[in-house]
């Protein structure tokens, strides 16, 4: 039998790159032009960032290869407390970043519209787009994953097209005019806008699952993640400096569809249609793919015995039927919470802070894990590069919740500490003590210690 073509470093890199860049960051640059062109700065440094957590992921994605992402090493290093502590924040984190998405896609097809920019008609296109799309998972993941696949390349058209074209409309003076608008001090919008962005490179860390169809994925995975990011990058910061030169700063504050409104800016109201219907395809598309990543992310812990048991249950065609409902009921309660936003670029900006405060503490903890990793496998020379290379990514992370709102960060505070409570009804020694539980093995005692 003849072996599956697998695919080449450059396939993979734009597979990478092609993931990030379907998964709703078509608002950013209305929730940016609040800071102003400063915002240029936050890209280039959250960009360096996220090519740190690129590369963090893609060693433990080469070392230690784990069913469950973060999860799976806080679990496997620091213990079931933390791995309940991280699997519980990162779902949270995913299932709030989720909305973002919808959000974005009503945004765009307000276009059309115009009565969907307002609050209540916004909320109910919203809801209708999160449940269609949770129906759809529960049909089965192979019809999500063709319609992922589909839509994906209609959301690479706005942003590729106004990164690539937009420049022939670009206007200094529009751009220079507006460095800074947000009343604070050029660090602190600078740090503003390295935590808002950091939303479009949430999700990094799943790039390792290509291993497997990755032709030598040894050095490929990291070779395809590291270039996927920085093509991502180029196209995220193009775009967005064009827009802020293509767009007056205060239309761009307050518009819900930013990619369009400069493109019927350009070239009149048919460039404004195309962009706002591949926007809203691609946003929505990208939807039923995340919601079903949620649902299976809530599955591998439960299924540990450190989430509670209804997420591991699943029908015929394997799919977590209960799990995505759940997702669906809580997504709609978020929606609900921010519907009162005046727009959908400010119940954006409410909602990607909240998710990328709190992805932020399962990659640290990633970041120490793969140190431990490294420390295994590798001399003492190169331990010490990545430990120095570990921590700098950690202070990375540390920077980007400080520069996130001051509110969300309590809240998010807060959240951690509560969930605390609930650690004992999935605490292992206290289910193996009722006899749900055999003992730990060998292994797992080894890793642990």
């Amino acid at each position: 039998m003849a072996k599956a073509k697998k695919i080449g470093v450059v396939g993979a890199t734009f597979l990478v790159a092609g993931n990030m860049m379907g998964s709703g960051v078509f608002l950013l640059p209305s929730s940016l032009a609040k800071i102003g062109t400063a915002s240029i700065w936050g890209w280039l440094i959250t960009t360096a960032g996220a090519l740190l957590l690129a590369f963090v992921f893609a060693k433990l994605g080469k070392l230690a290869p784990k069913a469950g992402g973060p999860y799976a090493y806080a679990r496997d290093w620091f213990g079931p407390y933390m791995g309940f502590q991280t699997n519980t924040i990162y779902w949270f984190a995913n299932w709030i970043g989720n909305v973002a998405i919808p959000i974005a896609a009503v945004g765009y097809f307000s276009y059309f519209f115009p009565i969907l920019s307002e609050p209540l008609p916004r909320c109910i296109a919203v809801l209708a787009l999160v449940w269609a799309l949770s129906f759809a998972n529960v049909v089965g993941p192979s019809f999500v994953s063709k319609l992922q696949t589909v839509t994906t390349s209609f959301a690479l058209v706005p942003i590729l097209g106004i990164a690539i074209f937009g420049w022939f409309f670009f206007d200094p003076t529009i751009f220079k005019g507006a460095y800074n608008v947000s009343g604070e001090s050029n660090f602190g919008a600078i740090s503003s806008a390295a935590a808002l962005t950091l939303w479009a490179f949430i999700g990094v860390e799943s790039a390792s699952v290509t291993a497997g169809v990755v032709e030598n994925p040894e050095k490929n995975v990291a070779r395809a993640t590291l270039g996927g990011v920085f093509l991502a990058a180029i196209a995220y910061i193009a775009s967005s400096s064009v827009i802020m030169g293509m767009v007056p700063n205060g239309d761009l504050q307050v518009s819900d569809a930013p990619f369009a409104l400069a493109a019927a800016n350009a070239v009149g109201g048919w460039g404004g249609a195309l962009v706002s219907l591949c926007a809203f395809v691609g946003a929505a598309g990208s939807l039923g793919g995340w919601i079903l990543l949620t649902a299976q992310s809530a599955k591998a812990a439960s299924d540990d015995g450190l989430f509670p048991s209804i997420f591991s249950k699943t029908n015929k065609d394997d799919v977590p039927v209960k799990g995505v409902l759940i997702v669906a009921v809580l997504m709609t309660l978020a929606v609900l919470v921010t519907s009162t936003s005046k727009t959908a670029s400010a119940q954006f900006d409410v909602i990607t802070s909240a998710a990328v405060v709190l992805t932020l503490l399962p990659y640290i903890y990633s970041c120490v894990a793969c140190y431990f990793v490294v420390e295994r496998s590798h001399t003492l020379v190169h331990t010490g590069a990545f430990w120095l290379l570990t921590s700098v990514t950690v202070v990375y992370c540390l920077w980007a919740i400080f520069g996130s709102a001051g509110n969300i960060v309590q809240y998010a505070f807060l959240f951690v500490l509560f969930i605390t409570v609930f650690y004992p009804f999935f605490s292992e020694e206290r289910r193996r003590q009722r006899g749900q539980l055999p003992a730990l093995d060998a292994a797992v005692r080894t890793t642990l210690s």
